[in-house]
């Protein structure tokens, strides 16, 4: 309840999800990176996009030790939440996907300080959330199965820490249900997933393994291809 003296709790929940584990942590991402997938469970959501991103990831993973995997996205990414319980949050993100080579990974994301808000969108101020810690890890248990494990500890910015926990759990849960149908459906050919396999499969088969890195969004329209990155719900 009180994880590293920051008053808030640390939520932890896990998961078995039914579904296509290849590139499973990735499309998992985009659950809470891809406005439109994260607006289908999050009704919370106004806005969630990229502003950073790396230039060059071979730059970024020459800084990562071997054992902490390859560096599949890394950047900087706004969120805006709407009136809810709490009136409308803020948060700017440092936030990455490493991936292993048994195929699980982790997605992380830590809130920039302060003194990193000239990267802040050009709009009025709200009050601001912190994600003090974020990690969701997929670890693939079979062909087509994986554990999916979500933890995140977050102020909610003036919100008594002892409602935070119930809030945050509601939103981990509605995230879960989602990816439930939206995995468990992967296998079917006119699924949502299975058209986003389809074009990782196809950027990987044209440009290497390396592709995710200089086109992580594939044939994602315009729009979503400007709200993207790893944005904690």
């Amino acid at each position: 309840d009180n994880f590293q003296n920051k008053n808030v709790p640390l939520v932890r929940l896990r998961s078995s999800l039914k579904g296509p584990t290849y590139k499973a942590g990735f499309c998992f991402s985009e659950l809470v990176s891809v406005a439109e997938l994260r607006q289908a469970h999050d009704s919370t959501n106004a806005q969630v996009y990229q502003i950073q991103s790396a230039a060059d990831l071979g730059e970024v993973q020459a800084f990562v030790p071997p054992q902490y995997g390859e560096t599949v996205l890394f950047g900087v990414g706004y969120t805006k939440t709407k009136q809810s319980v709490v009136s409308p949050r803020e948060q700017l993100t440092l936030c990455g996907l490493q991936e292993f080579p048994s195929g699980a990974s982790i997605l992380w994301g830590v809130e920039l300080e302060e003194d990193q808000n000239n990267l802040m969108p050009e709009n009025l101020r709200t009050p601001r959330a912190t994600s003090h810690l974020f990690s969701n890890t997929v670890i693939p248990t079979s062909e087509n199965e994986f554990d999916a494990e979500y933890c995140l500890q977050i102020d909610l910015g003036g919100f008594p820490g002892w409602l935070t926990g119930p809030v945050v759990i509601d939103a981990v849960k509605k995230c879960f249900r989602y990816a439930e149908k939206y995995f468990g459906e992967g296998h079917e050919e006119s699924s949502q997933l299975a058209a986003r396999l389809n074009e990782l499969r196809a950027a990987e088969s044209v440009n290497g393994s390396d592709a995710l890195g200089t086109d992580p969004l594939g044939e994602w329209d315009g729009r979503e291809i400007d709200q993207a990155l790893l944005m904690t719900p």
